[in-house]
């Protein structure tokens, strides 16, 4: 069924004689249900064609003796040869005459005076599978997929032009149109295209998938359709850094909801005049939603920084837990770039033993992510085998959400240590015995001399919930310590020039050192424990 009433005779015989295409005339008469956009578009030609001559012999079998109006249509021939060349080759020209002598202005080009071609080619069959085969040329994994399409900025002036092109006509008949009554571009050309997509791809479209596939679409003529609004309103135009143009869409839907139409009428043609040419595709870009992997690592080594050591541009040493970790999923996951994050960090010369310490690895645009549990434990086996340095356990894929978990465990959990301590004075068993006394001891820390040149300073008070002691020889013992989530342990020991109060040489009154320091747990369940 015909979607189009007598009521819109009127408005849909004006758009068509200025050049405007069935589909754009579909939404200025407020057609809001998807069926008549998904039909081919010389389908709809003839089908507009015969309701208008069906309305004109009515009209003309009411009326005596009329002037001899009569539409002529000629369809566009196939289209679309190549995506580097995405315009219309056919010479369907569209023209009204009345007494057979006047011509459309859209009588060169078959191009749409408002939506410059978007919803004729590139609605078409032909145009979604070319899309279709870049897509799957691009080598991501996906079962589902989202589709973001930009405009040239112009069709929102075109649009603007014809608004108030028909909002006169049918203001000659006592009806309005707003502006919200109009179907949006963007909605009509997915009503058509999503089912299309889904078809050729095989895949469901869903706006929540993490796979986008993004079609810009771009015109030569925007500065020369824009350029008045510029001129009226400068303010809307401002550039940008990372704009190569000050004609972006918001830029000109900010312009046009300022200037008053008496104005516009002045400096744009009411209907639009017709393109000089067809959009064409900018570009056609496939980019998947980052995942996140999670496990915990142990490290073994103490010449071994947790992330790259480069200073001045220099690197100091030849890897990093990071690297040791990420080399491995950005292979598997064929991501192009990754960002680690963990609960915490130790020093180069620190190790972590126990259950090790949680981390997350972002996967920045990944074209593999799908994997069985059993997969997950075959790349930790791979990983755990190319380096005694390091090892991984629990390793999972896991949401952005869940990494939360590991951020709050960074200040409000606990974190056991062993150290081994020297001091300068001779010490006996009974000299240290009264640190196992001590219980939730308060310190104040000034950011550390080493970190200063990366951390803001600052005075941070830290807790310090036990220690436990036991005698090495007279110038050594080892200190076993519980403390909150953040305690510079180092400094807790030789004090850092007095700037971490008390600390273990202020306690017992010696100068004291660590010689070696194990971070022995980390208390953040998270991630879940695996089965090994």
């Amino acid at each position: 069924m015909f979607p189009l009433t007598v009521e819109n005779k009127h408005v849909a015989q004006l758009l068509l004689s200025t050049g405007t295409c069935p589909r754009c005339i579909f939404r200025f008469c407020g057609v809001d249900f998807h069926a008549p956009y998904k039909l081919p578009y010389k389908e709809l030609l003839r089908e507009l064609q015969k309701f208008l001559e069906a309305e004109e012999d009515e009209s003309v079998s009411e009326v005596p003796n009329p002037p001899p109006k009569r539409i002529r249509l000629q369809e566009p021939e196939d289209q679309i040869d190549g995506m580097d060349s995405l315009s219309q080759n056919g010479e369907g020209k569209l023209s009204v005459t009345e007494d057979g002598s006047s011509s459309s202005k859209n009588s060169n080009l078959n191009v749409c005076n408002v939506c410059l071609g978007i919803l004729q080619d590139f609605c078409e069959k032909e145009f979604i599978k070319k899309v279709c085969q870049k897509v799957e040329a691009s080598g991501f994994e996906f079962t589902n997929l989202v589709l973001s399409v930009s405009f040239p900025p112009q069709l929102s002036v075109r649009e603007h032009a014809a608004w108030l092109l028909v909002k006169q006509e049918m203001g000659k008949q006592s009806l309005s149109l707003g502006r919200n009554d109009i179907v949006q571009l963007k909605e009509a050309y997915k009503w058509i295209t999503h089912p299309l997509f889904s078809e050729e791809l095989g895949v469901p479209i869903d706006g929540k998938s993490l796979f986008e596939v993004s079609v810009v679409f771009a015109h030569p003529e925007t500065v020369e359709d824009c350029h008045f609004l510029r001129a009226i309103c400068p303010d809307c135009f401002k550039p940008a850094k990372n704009k190569q143009s000050v004609f972006t869409r918001m830029a000109v839907m900010k312009a046009l909801n300022k200037i008053k139409e008496e104005d516009f009428c002045k400096q744009f043609p009411c209907p639009p005049n017709s393109p000089k040419a067809v959009c064409t595709v900018l570009e056609i870009e496939c980019a998947h939603g980052a995942v996140f992997v999670a496990g915990r690592y142990n490290k073994y080594s103490r010449n071994l920084p947790q992330t790259p050591w480069i200073i001045d541009g220099e690197r100091k040493l030849e890897s990093s837990v990071e690297e040791l970790i990420s080399d491995h999923l950005l292979k598997v996951f064929k991501a192009e770039s990754f960002n680690f994050s963990s609960s915490g960090r130790e020093d180069v010369d620190v190790r972590t033993l126990g259950n090790g310490r949680p981390f997350a690895i972002e996967l920045v645009n990944p074209h593999r992510v799908h994997f069985t549990s059993q997969e997950i434990k075959e790349l930790q086996q791979k990983i755990n085998n190319s380096s005694n340095k390091i090892q991984v356990r629990d390793l999972q894929l896991v949401t952005r959400e869940a990494i939360g978990h590991m951020k709050e465990g960074e200040e409000e959990k606990t974190k056991t240590y062993s150290a081994l301590i020297w001091t300068n004075k001779a010490i006996q068993r009974k000299d240290i015995e009264f640190l196992d006394d001590i219980k939730d001891l308060n310190i104040d820390q000034k950011t550390p001399l080493r970190v200063l040149h990366r951390r803001p300073l600052a005075v941070r008070t830290r807790i310090i919930h036990s220690m436990e002691t036991r005698y090495v020889d007279e110038h050594h013992f080892r200190l076993y310590l519980k403390t909150q989530a953040g305690t510079y342990i180092k400094e807790f020991v030789h004090g850092d020039f007095g700037r971490t109060k008390p600390n273990i040489g202020s306690l017992m009154d010696v100068t004291a050192d660590i010689l070696e320091l194990d971070v022995e747990s980390v208390d953040v369940d998270w991630p879940p424990a695996l089965d090994d």
